[in-house]
C-alpha cells in the first residue's frame, strides 16, 4: 500500500530537509593534520603567553631590526594574525598613529584579553581585537596593508582557507609577511613541527594566491618573507 502525501506530512519533510541542509553548512570544515607535505602542529595555548614577551625575545630574534624592515608608516592599517598578547601588535599600534589601526587576530579570547590591557597599559586605542575562525581571519575585504604572521602559520588547522580568507582580506598592493624559524638549521632551538623551510612556505604560498617579492635573511633564527597578491588558482594538495 502507497501512502499519500498530506500538505501536512509535504511541510514536515520539507522543514527536516531544510534544518539538515543547514546544519550541513553550519558545521566546521575538517580541520588538517598534514598540509602539502608537512605535518600541522598544535597551537600553542594562552598559557604560554609569558613566553612570548620575555626578556631575551629581542637577542634572539632581533624583533626591532624585524620591525624595521616593514617600512610602516602612519595611517597603514596592518592586521597582526596569531597576535597572541601583542608583543608585535602594540608597537606597530604606536608606529601607525594617529590614523591607522592595528587589527590583533588570534583564535584564543585569552590571547586577545591580555594583548587590550597591555594596550590599554599604553595608552593605546587603534587596535582593534578580532576572535576569528580557525579557517577564516574575519578580516573586512581589501582593507590591509600589511598583514604581519609571526611563528605562527605553521600552527593554522585549515592553511588554505585561511590563506584565501587572507587574500580576500588584503587590498591590491597590500603585503603579507612571513616569519617562521628556519628548519633548515639545527642550530635554531626550536621543536622541529615549529619550524618550516623556505621552500615549504614557497609551495604553500604560491598554490593559494601570492608570490614572493621580498625576502630579508639577516635575523638570527627566521626566514622573513613578503608575498603580494596575485590571481587565485586552485591549488595542490
Amino acid at each position: 500500500m502507497v501512502r499519500r502525501l498530506t500538505p501536512a506530512l509535504v511541510l514536515a519533510v520539507s522543514a527536516t530537509l531544510a534544518a539538515a541542509e543547514k546544519l550541513a553548512e553550519s558545521e566546521d570544515p575538517p580541520a588538517r593534520t598534514e598540509y602539502m607535505g608537512r605535518t600541522i602542529a598544535r597551537t600553542m595555548g594562552w598559557q604560554g603567553a609569558p613566553w612570548l614577551i620575555r626578556k631575551e625575545r629581542e637577542e634572539q630574534e632581533r624583533a626591532s631590526e624585524m620591525l624595521a624592515q616593514l617600512d610602516v608608516e602612519p595611517g597603514m592599517v596592518i592586521a597582526d594574525i596569531g597576535c597572541g598578547n601583542g608583543f608585535y601588535a602594540l608597537p606597530l599600534a604606536e608606529k601607525v598613529l594617529p590614523d591607522g589601526k592595528v587589527y590583533g587576530v588570534d583564535i584564543q579570547s585569552e590571547m586577545l584579553v591580555f594583548m587590550k590591557k597591555r594596550a590599554g597599559s599604553r595608552g593605546l586605542r587603534n587596535i582593534v581585537a578580532v576572535e576569528n575562525k580557525l579557517w577564516d581571519v574575519m578580516l573586512p575585504a581589501d582593507s590591509i596593508d600589511l598583514s604581519l604572521m609571526v611563528d605562527v602559520y605553521h600552527e593554522f588547522s585549515h592553511p588554505e582557507l585561511m590563506l584565501r580568507s587572507l587574500h580576500r582580506a588584503m587590498k591590491t598592493d597590500g603585503v603579507v609577511v612571513l616569519l617562521e624559524f628556519r628548519s633548515e638549521d639545527p642550530e635554531v632551538p626550536i621543536k622541529p613541527l615549529h619550524k618550516m623551510t623556505k621552500a615549504q612556505c614557497l609551495k604553500e604560498f604560491e598554490a593559494n594566491g601570492f608570490a614572493l617579492v621580498k625576502e630579508y635573511d639577516k635575523l638570527p633564527w627566521q626566514h622573513m618573507l613578503f608575498f603580494k597578491k596575485k590571481p587565485l588558482t586552485t591549488s595542490k594538495k
